[in-house]
């Protein structure tokens, strides 16, 4: 899969009577049940909700992490559930970047070789991976950086590196799992000010999964998963008054 088939025009996410259930007979569990939802396009989207609500089964059901059991998932237009697994692998590597509240980052490595990291799977040679890796690290704050080891790095310098990495291959969406759950008040604040501006200036569709309101508040709209159910789609008054991205990233 070279290209996605949909256009502008169309959702970044969508799902319709989208369900997952893990299990059989008495194991059964219904993580998500009829989920309707659309994300546009440049939207900065927060998903809330308790714990085994299904929010984070809807995000890995976006990044490709997970499939669906029923319904129909979307990406661009495109219909995810009748991709093979290798073109799946694809999506993920073109067009999705992920973060997550662990960082993920290998202790032993630099900065720049942890955002090498997608760059070696697409297969660039080591200068163009050195140059687009310094230039992400840069966009996140951390040009100077480059040769430290994320076990010299502060929780919030690796959660930079984390994200840079993230978006050194030109995502379309950024996917975000509790970005800011291991930092503390301050950090996290800077975190989301610095996915704010990815979201802003690139256009990037940013989804985040998050239990604290106060992060939550930075997005546009926010979601919120109960039982496995969409119980509600709100947007943030405080930030209505305020331009949104429009269109693509790519």
């Amino acid at each position: 899969m070279n290209a996605l088939e949909g256009s502008d025009a169309v959702p970044a996410i969508s799902f319709r009577r989208l369900s997952k259930t893990y299990g059989e007979g008495s194991n059964r569990f219904q993580a998500l049940s009829d989920v309707d939802l659309d994300i546009q396009q440049g939207e900065f989207v927060a998903i809330m909700g308790p714990s085994g609500s299904g929010k984070s089964t809807a995000m890995n059901i976006m990044g490709c992490l997970d499939t669906l059991t029923s319904g129909s998932y979307r990406f661009w237009g495109t219909p995810v559930e009748t991709l093979n697994q290798d073109q799946c692998a694809m999506l993920r590597r073109s067009y999705i970047g992920f973060v997550f509240q662990g960082f993920n980052l290998l202790r032993r490595t630099s900065a720049q070789e942890n955002v090498e990291l997608p760059l070696v799977y697409r297969g660039l040679r080591p200068a163009a991976r050195a140059q687009q890796a310094r230039a992400a690290l840069a966009e996140v704050g951390l040009a100077g950086w480059e040769h430290h080891t994320s076990a010299e790095l502060s929780g919030g310098q690796q959660q930079r590196v984390a994200i840079a990495r993230a978006i050194v291959t030109e995502p379309r969406v950024l996917l975000a799992d509790e970005p800011t759950g291991n930092l503390d008040s301050q950090r996290g604040q800077e975190i989301m000010q610095l996915l704010v501006r990815l979201n802003e200036s690139r256009g990037i569709t940013v989804v985040m999964v998050t239990h604290e309101p106060d992060m939550a508040a930075f997005a546009h709209r926010i979601l919120r998963f109960v039982d496995g159910r969409l119980v509600s789609d709100t947007r943030n008054e405080a930030l209505q008054d305020q331009p949104q991205t429009a269109g693509a990233h790519g």
